[in-house]
């Protein structure tokens, strides 16, 4: 077996191995230097003789590693003893504790006292299963940057004694949101990269689309879970038209939608519809307007009075100003562009999105359809200069150009 197959195994069973683990020892720290010592290990072993249970053999490995560490640290010989005698860890995984395990992870890789990069960090790592190096690529940071969040991450967690379980009952649904939050970040960077030279980083959104979809399994009757993973499943189903070959940007209403996803489209209906049976939260609806335009044949045919009316709830349900911006584009499609121009012109007033390129960006647009074109191509520009993504500041050039 070569490193490309250590490293599938490794993406499957990276967070069963590192949460039993964790589960054992009490210690978060330990048990994700061990599996990755496990799996350094395997990079070389596996290549002279492939074992018959690769993920048994990385648990077992892992174990080891642990019981070692455990042994250099003389006041814990009580504790080592313990884990050394106890029978289950010679066995791949627990079956009976997989399913609360991972979750636990999950909630203690996204707990609150981390900063949000910290936690976007060890879920990839130790949930996700990805390399310092992968992040970091897809992030575009050092992999020293993303070994320090990681490391800092995990001190923070023993500082803090933050124990391996689930939330008591009561606490549940309100951390779940910051583990949905984590989730969202990374989806949403890989749907629209904030910087660099490409639109999309489809392995980044397709990474989070596989971890909602776990926690989806582990919490099946949290809406907003399912609202979540409906929500990158529709997203996701637009990347193929999104892009041309050379990976420039194409705005919606350029896309050939005979290239979307529709398997991707009818997941994320599926799991919209169970997001509905108890009424859609904040990611249930913004599913719900990704499904408005799944569900159209063009720009034209799209419902914009339904997204209008999606936008008004999701800001009384979470307001936000970029709802507001959303809400503004869908109010030009519905009404014109001078309704929605106001709305722009009051967030402009307000300060509520300072830097952003979005508002001149929509602006910009705004202006173009009103005629008011000198305005237009003002907007556009600072639009640009203020963009870190090579591909989109390369389009709003473009448009402000068309514009002379």
């Amino acid at each position: 077996m070569g490193t490309a197959d250590v490293e599938a195994v490794w993406r499957v069973e990276s967070a069963r191995i590192v949460a039993a683990l964790t589960r054992f020892t009490g210690d978060f720290g330990l048990a994700e230097d061990a599996a990755q010592e496990a799996v350094a290990e395997a990079l070389v072993s596996w290549q002279r003789a492939s074992p018959a249970n690769p993920a048994g053999w990385l648990m077992a490995t892992a174990r080891r590693r642990a019981i070692d560490a455990i042994r250099r640290r003389v006041a814990l010989q009580e504790r080592y003893a313990l884990l050394a005698a106890d029978p289950a860890l010679a066995q791949e995984i627990d079956p009976d504790r997989i399913d609360d395990d991972v979750l636990a992870l999950m909630f203690v890789s996204c707990h609150p006292l981390l900063s949000r990069e910290a936690r976007v960090a060890l879920t990839l790592r130790v949930v996700g299963g990805l390399s310092t190096e992968e992040i970091a690529r897809a992030f575009l940071v050092s992999v020293p940057t993303v070994q320090a969040r990681i490391t800092r991450g995990k001190k923070a967690i023993a500082a803090a004694g933050v124990p391996f379980e689930l939330p008591p009952a009561g606490e549940r649904r309100e951390r779940l949101g910051g583990v949905l939050s984590v989730l969202y970040v990374i989806f949403t960077e890989g749907s629209t990269a904030t910087s660099g030279d490409r639109l999309l980083r489809p392995d980044v959104a397709y990474e989070a689309i596989r971890l909602a979809r776990t926690l989806a399994a582990l919490q099946p009757d949290e809406p907003e879970v399912h609202g979540l993973l409906a929500l990158c499943e529709l997203t996701a189903a637009r990347f193929p038209a999104r892009t041309g070959p050379d990976g420039t940007p194409i705005l919606l209403e350029d896309q050939d939608r005979r290239l979307w996803d529709f398997p991707a489209i009818r997941r994320g209906l599926a799991a919209l519809a169970r997001a509905s049976q108890r009424g859609l939260g904040p990611y249930g609806l913004q599913a719900a307007i990704a499904a408005t335009h799944a569900s159209a044949a063009s720009v034209e045919e799209t419902d914009w009075a339904r997204i209008v009316r999606l936008y008004e709830t999701l800001g009384r349900v979470a307001p936000s100003p970029v709802v507001e911006l959303n809400r503004a584009v869908a109010v030009a499609m519905a009404s014109g562009p001078a309704p929605a121009l106001a709305i722009v012109d009051e967030l402009i007033a307000s300060n509520r999105l300072p830097g952003s390129h979005l508002v001149p960006t929509v602006r910009g647009e705004l202006l173009t359809r009103l005629g008011r074109l000198p305005e237009a191509r003002a907007e556009l520009e600072l639009a640009a200069r203020l963009c870190a993504n090579q591909r989109e500041r390369s389009v709003l050039l473009g448009k402000a150009a068309a514009l002379n």
